[in-house]
Protein backbone atom coordinates (compact mmCIF):
# COMPACT_ATOMS: atom_id res chain seq x y z
CA UNK A 1 0.00 0.00 0.00
CA UNK A 2 2.89 2.37 0.83
CA UNK A 3 4.49 1.83 -2.59
CA UNK A 4 1.16 2.25 -4.40
CA UNK A 5 0.26 5.44 -2.52
CA UNK A 6 3.62 7.08 -3.14
CA UNK A 7 3.53 6.17 -6.81
CA UNK A 8 0.12 7.87 -7.12
CA UNK A 9 1.55 11.00 -5.50
CA UNK A 10 4.55 11.00 -7.84
CA UNK A 11 2.56 10.47 -11.09
CA UNK A 12 -0.38 12.81 -10.44
CA UNK A 13 -1.29 13.53 -14.07
CA UNK A 14 -1.18 9.93 -15.28
CA UNK A 15 -3.19 8.51 -12.43
CA UNK A 16 -5.43 11.56 -12.30
CA UNK A 17 -6.59 10.72 -15.83
CA UNK A 18 -7.22 7.10 -14.81
CA UNK A 19 -9.26 8.26 -11.80
CA UNK A 20 -11.23 10.66 -14.04
CA UNK A 21 -12.05 7.79 -16.40
CA UNK A 22 -13.19 5.57 -13.51
CA UNK A 23 -15.23 8.46 -12.09
CA UNK A 24 -17.11 8.93 -15.36
CA UNK A 25 -17.80 5.20 -15.68
CA UNK A 26 -19.00 4.95 -12.08
CA UNK A 27 -21.14 8.08 -12.44
CA UNK A 28 -22.77 6.70 -15.58
CA UNK A 29 -23.56 3.41 -13.83
CA UNK A 30 -24.96 5.27 -10.80
CA UNK A 31 -27.15 7.38 -13.10
CA UNK A 32 -28.49 4.31 -14.91
CA UNK A 33 -29.13 2.47 -11.63
CA UNK A 34 -30.94 5.45 -10.10
CA UNK A 35 -33.08 5.97 -13.20
CA UNK A 36 -33.99 2.26 -13.29
CA UNK A 37 -34.98 2.37 -9.63
CA UNK A 38 -36.86 5.64 -10.06
CA UNK A 39 -38.89 4.34 -12.99
CA UNK A 40 -39.58 1.06 -11.16
CA UNK A 41 -40.84 3.02 -8.14
CA UNK A 42 -43.12 5.15 -10.30
CA UNK A 43 -44.71 1.94 -11.54
CA UNK A 44 -45.35 0.57 -8.06
CA UNK A 45 -45.36 3.41 -5.49
CA UNK A 46 -49.12 3.29 -4.97
CA UNK A 47 -49.21 -0.49 -4.53
CA UNK A 48 -46.38 -0.46 -1.99
CA UNK A 49 -47.96 2.43 -0.08
CA UNK A 50 -50.97 0.20 0.66
CA UNK A 51 -48.73 -2.31 2.51
CA UNK A 52 -50.43 -5.27 0.86
CA UNK A 53 -49.01 -8.72 0.13
CA UNK A 54 -51.57 -10.33 -2.17
CA UNK A 55 -54.59 -9.67 -4.33
CA UNK A 56 -57.53 -11.42 -5.97
CA UNK A 57 -58.34 -10.62 -9.62
CA UNK A 58 -60.63 -11.99 -12.27
CA UNK A 59 -58.95 -15.12 -13.64
CA UNK A 60 -59.63 -14.15 -17.27
CA UNK A 61 -57.85 -10.78 -16.84
CA UNK A 62 -54.40 -12.41 -17.10
CA UNK A 63 -53.14 -10.61 -13.93
CA UNK A 64 -53.96 -7.22 -15.46
CA UNK A 65 -55.60 -4.80 -13.02
CA UNK A 66 -57.20 -2.70 -15.74
CA UNK A 67 -58.78 -5.74 -17.38
CA UNK A 68 -60.09 -7.25 -14.15
CA UNK A 69 -63.66 -6.74 -12.95
CA UNK A 70 -65.28 -8.14 -9.80
CA UNK A 71 -69.00 -8.13 -9.07
CA UNK A 72 -70.44 -6.66 -5.89
CA UNK A 73 -71.23 -10.14 -4.57
CA UNK A 74 -67.64 -11.27 -5.16
CA UNK A 75 -66.21 -8.16 -3.46
CA UNK A 76 -68.52 -8.48 -0.46
CA UNK A 77 -67.51 -12.13 -0.01
CA UNK A 78 -63.79 -11.30 -0.13
CA UNK A 79 -63.83 -8.20 2.08
CA UNK A 80 -65.47 -9.63 5.18
CA UNK A 81 -62.11 -9.54 6.97
CA UNK A 82 -60.61 -6.22 8.07
CA UNK A 83 -57.30 -7.08 6.34
CA UNK A 84 -58.90 -7.11 2.88
CA UNK A 85 -59.86 -4.05 0.81
CA UNK A 86 -61.35 -3.46 -2.62
CA UNK A 87 -59.80 -1.19 -5.22
CA UNK A 88 -61.00 -0.17 -8.67
CA UNK A 89 -58.74 1.27 -11.37
CA UNK A 90 -59.29 3.10 -14.64
CA UNK A 91 -57.41 5.61 -16.79
CA UNK A 92 -58.80 9.16 -16.98
CA UNK A 93 -57.76 12.62 -18.14
CA UNK A 94 -57.53 15.27 -15.43
CA UNK A 95 -58.23 18.92 -16.25
CA UNK A 96 -58.52 22.01 -14.08
CA UNK A 97 -58.60 25.76 -14.53
CA UNK A 98 -55.07 27.16 -14.64
CA UNK A 99 -53.54 23.67 -14.51
CA UNK A 100 -52.02 21.34 -17.09
CA UNK A 101 -54.11 18.56 -18.59
CA UNK A 102 -52.79 15.25 -17.22
CA UNK A 103 -53.35 11.56 -17.96
CA UNK A 104 -53.84 9.92 -14.56
CA UNK A 105 -54.99 6.67 -12.99
CA UNK A 106 -58.23 6.90 -11.04
CA UNK A 107 -58.35 4.50 -8.09
CA UNK A 108 -61.68 3.99 -6.37
CA UNK A 109 -61.67 2.86 -2.72
CA UNK A 110 -64.15 2.11 0.03
CA UNK A 111 -63.58 4.66 2.79
CA UNK A 112 -64.24 2.16 5.58
CA UNK A 113 -61.49 -0.23 4.42
CA UNK A 114 -57.82 -0.14 5.38
CA UNK A 115 -56.34 1.24 2.12
CA UNK A 116 -58.40 4.42 2.41
CA UNK A 117 -58.26 4.57 6.23
CA UNK A 118 -54.45 4.15 6.40
CA UNK A 119 -53.65 6.61 3.59
CA UNK A 120 -51.11 9.21 4.72
CA UNK A 121 -51.88 12.72 3.49
CA UNK A 122 -49.38 15.52 3.01
CA UNK A 123 -52.19 18.09 3.23
CA UNK A 124 -55.98 18.24 3.34
CA UNK A 125 -58.42 15.51 4.35
CA UNK A 126 -59.59 12.12 3.10
CA UNK A 127 -62.40 11.40 0.66
CA UNK A 128 -65.87 11.05 2.20
CA UNK A 129 -68.15 11.90 -0.71
CA UNK A 130 -68.59 10.69 -4.28
CA UNK A 131 -67.20 13.78 -6.00
CA UNK A 132 -64.21 14.31 -3.74
CA UNK A 133 -60.69 13.20 -4.69
CA UNK A 134 -57.18 12.98 -3.22
CA UNK A 135 -54.31 13.54 -5.67
CA UNK A 136 -50.67 12.55 -5.81
CA UNK A 137 -48.73 15.59 -4.59
CA UNK A 138 -46.61 15.69 -7.77
CA UNK A 139 -49.68 17.22 -9.44
CA UNK A 140 -49.28 20.34 -7.31
CA UNK A 141 -46.38 21.29 -9.57
CA UNK A 142 -48.81 21.08 -12.51
CA UNK A 143 -51.06 23.78 -11.00
CA UNK A 144 -53.57 21.72 -8.99
CA UNK A 145 -54.50 23.09 -5.57
CA UNK A 146 -56.48 22.15 -2.49
CA UNK A 147 -60.27 22.75 -2.80
CA UNK A 148 -59.93 23.27 -6.56
CA UNK A 149 -62.72 22.06 -8.85
CA UNK A 150 -61.52 19.65 -11.54
CA UNK A 151 -62.91 17.50 -14.32
CA UNK A 152 -62.20 13.83 -14.99
CA UNK A 153 -62.66 12.90 -18.65
CA UNK A 154 -65.82 14.63 -19.88
CA UNK A 155 -67.80 14.01 -16.70
CA UNK A 156 -70.89 16.08 -16.06
CA UNK A 157 -69.92 16.62 -12.44
CA UNK A 158 -66.98 18.60 -11.12
CA UNK A 159 -64.74 16.91 -8.54
CA UNK A 160 -63.23 18.74 -5.56
CA UNK A 161 -59.60 18.19 -4.50
CA UNK A 162 -59.78 17.62 -0.74
CA UNK A 163 -56.24 16.35 -0.15
CA UNK A 164 -52.82 15.36 -1.46
CA UNK A 165 -50.78 12.27 -0.72
CA UNK A 166 -47.14 11.34 -1.39
CA UNK A 167 -45.78 8.55 -3.61
CA UNK A 168 -49.07 7.78 -5.33
CA UNK A 169 -48.04 6.65 -8.80
CA UNK A 170 -49.10 3.60 -10.77
CA UNK A 171 -47.81 2.68 -14.22
CA UNK A 172 -45.64 5.85 -14.15
CA UNK A 173 -48.65 8.18 -13.94
CA UNK A 174 -50.07 10.01 -10.90
CA UNK A 175 -52.98 8.46 -9.01
CA UNK A 176 -56.25 10.21 -8.23
CA UNK A 177 -58.02 8.52 -5.30
CA UNK A 178 -61.80 8.61 -5.15
CA UNK A 179 -64.80 6.42 -4.40
CA UNK A 180 -66.08 3.19 -5.95
CA UNK A 181 -69.33 4.90 -7.18
CA UNK A 182 -67.22 7.55 -8.93
CA UNK A 183 -65.16 4.78 -10.57
CA UNK A 184 -68.35 3.04 -11.75
CA UNK A 185 -69.46 6.28 -13.37
CA UNK A 186 -66.08 7.12 -14.95
CA UNK A 187 -65.42 3.61 -16.30
CA UNK A 188 -69.08 3.16 -17.32
CA UNK A 189 -69.25 -0.37 -15.92
CA UNK A 190 -72.54 0.20 -14.08
CA UNK A 191 -73.53 -0.89 -10.59
CA UNK A 192 -73.02 -4.61 -11.26
CA UNK A 193 -69.23 -4.38 -10.87
CA UNK A 194 -67.73 -3.09 -7.62
CA UNK A 195 -63.93 -3.35 -8.02
CA UNK A 196 -60.98 -4.30 -10.18
CA UNK A 197 -59.53 -6.44 -7.41
CA UNK A 198 -59.34 -7.11 -3.69
CA UNK A 199 -56.01 -6.68 -1.90
CA UNK A 200 -54.93 -8.05 1.46
CA UNK A 201 -52.30 -7.51 4.14
CA UNK A 202 -51.99 -11.30 4.31
CA UNK A 203 -49.91 -13.57 2.07
CA UNK A 204 -53.05 -14.92 0.40
CA UNK A 205 -56.81 -14.41 0.35
CA UNK A 206 -59.18 -17.31 0.89
CA UNK A 207 -61.18 -17.60 -2.31
CA UNK A 208 -63.70 -20.24 -3.39
CA UNK A 209 -64.95 -18.52 -6.55
CA UNK A 210 -63.57 -20.37 -9.60
CA UNK A 211 -63.84 -17.20 -11.72
CA UNK A 212 -61.30 -15.46 -9.48
CA UNK A 213 -57.69 -16.19 -8.64
CA UNK A 214 -55.35 -15.09 -5.84
CA UNK A 215 -51.91 -13.70 -6.73
CA UNK A 216 -48.93 -12.47 -4.75
CA UNK A 217 -48.11 -8.77 -4.98
CA UNK A 218 -44.92 -9.67 -6.87
CA UNK A 219 -46.93 -11.51 -9.55
CA UNK A 220 -49.28 -8.54 -9.96
CA UNK A 221 -46.39 -6.04 -10.20
CA UNK A 222 -44.52 -8.16 -12.75
CA UNK A 223 -47.59 -8.06 -14.99
CA UNK A 224 -47.90 -4.28 -14.94
CA UNK A 225 -47.69 -3.02 -18.57
CA UNK A 226 -44.05 -2.61 -19.59
CA UNK A 227 -42.68 -3.12 -16.06
CA UNK A 228 -40.68 -6.32 -16.62
CA UNK A 229 -39.41 -5.26 -20.06
CA UNK A 230 -38.28 -1.89 -18.71
CA UNK A 231 -36.43 -3.42 -15.75
CA UNK A 232 -34.82 -6.13 -17.88
CA UNK A 233 -33.54 -3.49 -20.32
CA UNK A 234 -31.97 -1.46 -17.52
CA UNK A 235 -30.46 -4.55 -15.88
CA UNK A 236 -28.78 -5.56 -19.15
CA UNK A 237 -27.48 -2.03 -19.70
CA UNK A 238 -26.04 -1.86 -16.17
CA UNK A 239 -24.55 -5.35 -16.53
CA UNK A 240 -22.87 -4.46 -19.84
CA UNK A 241 -21.53 -1.24 -18.30
CA UNK A 242 -20.00 -3.25 -15.46
CA UNK A 243 -18.33 -5.60 -17.96
CA UNK A 244 -17.12 -2.64 -20.05
CA UNK A 245 -15.74 -1.07 -16.86
CA UNK A 246 -13.81 -4.26 -16.12
CA UNK A 247 -12.29 -4.30 -19.61
CA UNK A 248 -11.37 -0.59 -19.61
CA UNK A 249 -9.84 -0.70 -16.13
CA UNK A 250 -7.91 -3.87 -17.03
CA UNK A 251 -6.57 -2.23 -20.20
CA UNK A 252 -5.45 0.90 -18.34
CA UNK A 253 -3.79 -1.14 -15.61
CA UNK A 254 -2.10 -3.31 -18.24
CA UNK A 255 -0.65 -0.24 -19.96
CA UNK A 256 0.44 1.29 -16.67
CA UNK A 257 2.04 -1.98 -15.57
CA UNK A 258 3.82 -2.28 -18.92
CA UNK A 259 5.28 1.21 -18.45
CA UNK A 260 6.48 0.30 -14.97
CA UNK A 261 8.24 -2.94 -15.92
CA UNK A 262 11.73 -1.34 -15.62
CA UNK A 263 10.85 -0.25 -12.08
CA UNK A 264 9.65 -3.72 -11.19
CA UNK A 265 12.80 -5.19 -12.72
CA UNK A 266 14.97 -2.99 -10.48
CA UNK A 267 12.98 -4.04 -7.42
CA UNK A 268 13.27 -7.70 -8.40
CA UNK A 269 17.03 -7.28 -8.88
CA UNK A 270 17.20 -5.87 -5.34
CA UNK A 271 15.52 -8.99 -4.01
CA UNK A 272 11.97 -7.68 -3.55
CA UNK A 273 9.63 -10.72 -3.57
CA UNK A 274 6.80 -11.16 -6.06
CA UNK A 275 4.24 -11.05 -3.24
CA UNK A 276 5.21 -7.46 -2.44
CA UNK A 277 4.88 -6.38 -6.09
CA UNK A 278 1.51 -8.14 -6.48
CA UNK A 279 0.15 -6.51 -3.32
CA UNK A 280 1.37 -3.12 -4.54
CA UNK A 281 -0.40 -3.59 -7.90
CA UNK A 282 -3.67 -4.68 -6.27
CA UNK A 283 -3.46 -1.83 -3.75
CA UNK A 284 -2.94 0.63 -6.60
CA UNK A 285 -6.01 -0.71 -8.42
CA UNK A 286 -8.02 -0.40 -5.21
CA UNK A 287 -6.89 3.19 -4.56
CA UNK A 288 -7.58 4.28 -8.13
CA UNK A 289 -11.07 2.77 -8.25
CA UNK A 290 -12.01 3.79 -4.71
CA UNK A 291 -11.02 7.38 -5.46
CA UNK A 292 -13.05 7.41 -8.68
CA UNK A 293 -16.07 5.82 -6.99
CA UNK A 294 -16.02 8.30 -4.09
CA UNK A 295 -15.93 11.24 -6.49
CA UNK A 296 -18.77 9.67 -8.52
CA UNK A 297 -20.79 9.23 -5.31
CA UNK A 298 -20.39 12.93 -4.59
CA UNK A 299 -21.54 13.76 -8.13
CA UNK A 300 -24.59 11.47 -7.98
CA UNK A 301 -25.61 12.91 -4.60
CA UNK A 302 -25.44 16.44 -6.00
CA UNK A 303 -27.34 15.30 -9.11
CA UNK A 304 -30.08 13.75 -6.97
CA UNK A 305 -30.69 17.06 -5.22
CA UNK A 306 -30.29 19.22 -8.34
CA UNK A 307 -32.65 17.40 -10.70
CA UNK A 308 -36.34 18.40 -10.67
CA UNK A 309 -38.94 16.01 -9.24
CA UNK A 310 -40.26 15.39 -12.74
CA UNK A 311 -37.15 13.30 -13.45
CA UNK A 312 -37.85 9.76 -12.15
CA UNK A 313 -34.54 9.22 -10.39
CA UNK A 314 -34.08 7.56 -6.98
CA UNK A 315 -30.64 7.38 -5.36
CA UNK A 316 -30.84 4.43 -2.98
CA UNK A 317 -27.89 4.24 -0.50
CA UNK A 318 -27.95 0.44 -0.26
CA UNK A 319 -28.05 -0.22 -4.02
CA UNK A 320 -25.47 2.51 -4.70
CA UNK A 321 -23.16 0.98 -2.09
CA UNK A 322 -23.52 -2.47 -3.66
CA UNK A 323 -22.72 -1.05 -7.11
CA UNK A 324 -19.67 0.73 -5.62
CA UNK A 325 -18.40 -2.50 -4.08
CA UNK A 326 -19.00 -4.27 -7.39
CA UNK A 327 -16.92 -1.70 -9.27
CA UNK A 328 -14.04 -2.02 -6.79
CA UNK A 329 -14.14 -5.81 -7.06
CA UNK A 330 -14.18 -5.47 -10.86
CA UNK A 331 -11.06 -3.31 -10.73
CA UNK A 332 -9.22 -5.80 -8.52
CA UNK A 333 -10.24 -8.56 -10.92
CA UNK A 334 -8.97 -6.44 -13.80
CA UNK A 335 -5.67 -5.91 -11.96
CA UNK A 336 -5.10 -9.66 -11.93
CA UNK A 337 -4.84 -9.72 -15.74
CA UNK A 338 -1.42 -7.94 -15.99
CA UNK A 339 -0.18 -9.77 -12.89
CA UNK A 340 1.65 -12.39 -14.91
CA UNK A 341 3.93 -9.69 -16.36
CA UNK A 342 4.88 -8.63 -12.86
CA UNK A 343 5.66 -12.13 -11.63
CA UNK A 344 7.57 -13.13 -14.79
CA UNK A 345 9.61 -9.96 -15.25
CA UNK A 346 13.30 -10.71 -15.88
CA UNK A 347 15.62 -8.01 -14.50
CA UNK A 348 18.41 -8.93 -16.96
CA UNK A 349 16.23 -8.66 -20.10
CA UNK A 350 14.49 -5.45 -19.00
CA UNK A 351 17.44 -3.57 -17.48
CA UNK A 352 20.04 -5.07 -19.79
CA UNK A 353 23.31 -6.74 -18.91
Amino acid sequence: MFLAFNELKHEKLRYGLVIAMITLLAYLIFIMTSLALGLANENTDALYSWHVKSGVLNKSADVNLRQSLLTKAQVDALTKGKDNAAMAETSVVLTGKGADKEAVTFVGLRENQFIAKDMELTTGKKVHRKYQVVLDDSLQAKGYKLNQKIRLNSSDHAYTIVGFTHKAKLNIVPVVYGTIPAWQELSQVGPRFAASGVFSKNDSIKNTDKALKSYSLTDIIDKLPGYSAQNTTFYFMIGFLMIISLIIIAVFLYIVTLQKLPNYAVLRAQGVPNRFLINATLAQAFLLTASGVVIALIFITITGYALPESVPMTVDPVITSLVSIGLILMSILGALIPMRMVTKVDPVSVIGG
